[in-house]
């Protein structure tokens, strides 16, 4: 984990924040002692985000397959 002055992290923001997303956390340390940490937050995906499946299915063929589903 990578520390920074306050100096340093001010002048080298950017730098700052890509060293905090490749190593996961980054602290700045001021002159009176006091520590703070930078991490990035991570994205918040919906479980029922998934991907799609190519079938390769005419509409005909996936209704046929539905309409047989209901029938058993």
């Amino acid at each position: 984990m990578k520390v920074y002055t306050f100096s340093e992290a001010r002048q080298q923001f950017s730098a700052v924040l890509d060293c905090a997303q490749t190593e996961g956390e980054v602290r700045v340390a001021r002159r009176d002692g006091r520590v703070f940490t930078i991490r990035p937050v991570e994205a918040k995906v919906s479980p029922l985000a998934v991907n799609g499946i190519d079938l390769a299915l005419s509409k005909n063929e996936l209704l046929e397959f539905i309409h047989e589903g209901r029938r058993v």
